[in-house]
C-alpha cells in the first residue's frame, strides 16, 4: 500500500500583506492552480500566489486538523511558524517542483 502525503501549506502576496492556509493532497499541482489564478475566491482576489511554508502528514485528518489550528492562529504567530522554517520568506514553488 502506498501512503499518501497530505501538505498544510501557507501562501502570500509580494507584500506579505495577507496570508492563506490551505490543505492539498498534491502540493505542486494546487500552488500551480493557485499561481495561474485557477483557483477563484479568496486566493485570486489577493493575488496569493507565493508559497511561503508547508508541511507535510501522511493522515488527511491531520492535515485538517493542522489548518484548522494554523488558521485560528494569530497573525504573529503564523509569522514565528513562517521564519522558522523560511527566514527569508522566499517563494518555496521551485524547490518543490525540482524534486
Amino acid at each position: 500500500m502506498i501512503n499518501k502525503q497530505y501538505y498544510i501549506y501557507i501562501l502570500t502576496n509580494t507584500r506579505h500583506s495577507v496570508f492563506y492556509t490551505g490543505v492539498t493532497n498534491n502540493l505542486v499541482r494546487r500552488i500551480y492552480e493557485h499561481k495561474h489564478k485557477l483557483v477563484k475566491g479568496f486566493t485570486e482576489k489577493y493575488n496569493l500566489d507565493q508559497l511561503i511554508y508547508y508541511e507535510v502528514t501522511d493522515s488527511p485528518l491531520s492535515a485538517i486538523e493542522r489548518e484548522k489550528q494554523i488558521k485560528d492562529y494569530r497573525r504573529s504567530k503564523k509569522l514565528d511558524l513562517i521564519i522558522r522554517q523560511n527566514p527569508a520568506q522566499n517563494d518555496l514553488y521551485d524547490s518543490i517542483t525540482s524534486n
